[in-house]
């Protein structure tokens, strides 16, 4: 109640201004238009009672028209109560340099209209014009006897409180109205669920909260218009105010309803265009999905372009449609909609080209199928399972479970390996090295470096490891034994594994891991009996270099 309280003085407070600033700018038009008019020096309007009566164009006896109007008005002015009951005539009189109508009230000169006054335009007679004055000018007089009169003050007071009342209480319903809105909303808000649609909407919140508040201040203004309005019309004095104010509210209402019925066409159009638009973009969408999911096949068109492709033409016929529907939006060819045009054309120039340069490397990346997402690459320094590639960006998920964002560009300007590309179902190769003397037999390291990888959890048996020679060095022989892995973020640890289980097996059979080094030629040659050329756990048909 105290807000809603705040909120009607605030209105209150606001209404009262409105009357006064309303009171005040045709007092000071009515006041400065024969300033202005004397400066100018062509024409000058009598008002009364913030009523237009006449324009006096001709000077007449040697006073030029905004001189006529200060007169007339002084004269108006200085007539009594009971002088402005008296009947207003006009009579019609003759001077040297034509005709004109003098208007009295009783015996009380109020003005005069000469030919020279009359607007070529209107092609109005004499008598005519100086009639239509005369009956603006008892209108005037009439108000002004009637604002003094106690019970047409008293009946205006009495319906101005009773307007006074609806207002307060149609400000006190929509407050009501619109706290009910918004607590009944914000309550919804807290019970969803974390999974539920409207999650977005707390984080819009605040923007319901000012949203409602700008709804709610835009109705009470409203109810103010109206009730200034409808306030002013009940006293004679003010009666033209009103009927301004109304004039206005209805020609703008008219002016709205006739533009948007002269739109409804083109509307029309826009919707149907957009209507068209989106069944193309079903239809193509629908190939897409039935490509995607290998129901349809189309040369050039392969899995993992798909979905790119998918969004390239859907951006296309979308922007198409819109280019063809953006000639009927109503004011489209106005200069508000080329300025925006203008502006934003401006921005997306200063500001896109960066972006433009990231959105073309990822479709390099795209359709090179240089990665997808679940392949194990090394980007540099930089080696993980990418996990998203976007239109900016490719993130990859390293070993350490750390989720690096890496932009396209960079991407395009370094050399990818892609583990997982030609791996297929075989599963990511994973690879260690050891060198060992010439003195331990080749077969037996091959067999202990076999019976490690089998031994080590998170290496598949099947395809089932093998050795490579890579090198025979002066001093000891460089043997890379090579496995294959299904979950390359566990590389790490597997091969951590993999390193403790060579260890055990070298240890088991005596064979020591160590590249020797020789300062001088041993006593005896560092070879290999014919005899332990099958040391265990080495057999003769693990004999081939690769097993």
């Amino acid at each position: 109640m105290t807000a809603v309280r705040a909120f009607s003085k605030l209105i209150a407070a606001l209404s009262l201004i409105l009357l006064a600033s309303g009171l005040l700018l045709a007092a000071t038009a009515e006041a400065a238009a024969p300033r202005l008019e004397e400066a100018q020096g062509v024409e000058a309007v009598l008002h009364h009672n913030f009523r237009p009566i006449a324009t006096f164009r001709a000077t007449f006896l040697g006073a030029p028209p905004a001189a006529r109007v200060r007169k007339m008005e002084e004269r108006i002015n200085a007539l009594t109560p009971r002088e402005m009951l008296q009947p207003v005539e006009a009579s019609p009189f003759n001077f040297d340099g034509g005709r004109g109508m003098t208007v009295t009230a009783g015996d009380s000169i109020l003005f005069a209209v000469v030919d020279g006054d009359l607007d070529p335009q209107e092609k109005l007679t004499l008598e005519e014009a100086a009639e239509r004055a005369r009956a603006k000018i008892a209108d005037a007089l009439q108000a002004d006897a009637a604002q003094r009169r106690p019970d047409v003050l008293l009946k205006g007071l009495g319906l101005a409180a009773v307007a006074t009342v609806m207002a307060f209480a149609l400000l006190w319903l929509i407050a009501r109205a619109t706290r009910l809105l918004v607590g009944r909303l914000q309550r919804r808000i807290e019970h969803e669920d974390a999974g539920n649609k409207l999650r977005w909407a707390r984080h819009g919140w605040l923007l319901v909260q000012r949203v409602s508040q700008l709804f709610m201040g835009f109705l009470w203004l409203s109810v103010a218009y109206l009730w200034l309005t409808y306030v002013l019309a009940r006293f004679p004095l003010t009666e033209p105010l009103g009927e301004r104010l109304g004039d206005f509210l209805l020609n703008l209402l008219e002016h709205i309803s006739t533009s948007f019925i002269g739109a409804i066409p083109s509307l029309t159009t826009v919707v149907v265009i957009l209507f068209i638009t989106k069944a193309v973009n079903d239809a193509i969408g629908n190939f897409f999905r039935a490509a995607k999911d290998g129901r349809v096949h189309a040369p050039g068109l392969h899995s993992d372009t798909v979905s790119a492709t998918h969004r390239l033409v859907t951006v296309i016929v979308w922007g198409l449609g819109i280019a063809i529907a953006y000639p009927f939006i109503p004011m489209s060819d106005s200069d508000a909609f080329k300025g925006l045009s203008v502006m934003l054309g401006f921005m997306f120039t200063l500001g896109s080209a960066g972006i433009v340069n990231q959105l073309m490397s990822g479709l390099v990346l795209v359709y090179a199928r240089a990665l997808s997402v679940g392949d194990f690459v090394e980007i540099g320094e930089n080696a993980g399972v990418v996990s998203q590639v976007g239109v900016l960006s490719t993130k990859v998920i390293n070993m350490r479970n750390e989720e690096i964002t890496i932009p396209n560009a960079v991407l395009i300007g370094n050399p990818i390996r892609n583990f997982s590309r030609l791996a297929s179902e075989r599963g990511t190769l994973v690879s260690t090295k050891v060198t060992i003397g010439y003195d331990t037999p080749w077969r037996q390291v091959h067999a202990l470096l076999i019976a490690a990888a089998k031994d080590t959890p998170g290496l598949r048996p099947v395809p089932t490891p093998f050795v490579y020679q890579k090198s025979l060095a002066d001093w000891y022989v460089e043997y890379e034994l090579f496995a294959h892995m299904d979950k390359p973020l566990e590389r790490i640890p597997v091969l951590s594994a993999l390193h403790a289980n060579i260890q055990d097996q070298f240890n088991t059979y005596g064979v020591q891991i160590m590249s020797p080094n020789f300062e001088a030629q041993p006593a005896n040659n560092v070879v290999v009996p014919r005899e332990n050329w099958y040391a265990a756990p080495a057999t003769p048909d693990s004999g081939s270099g690769k097993s």
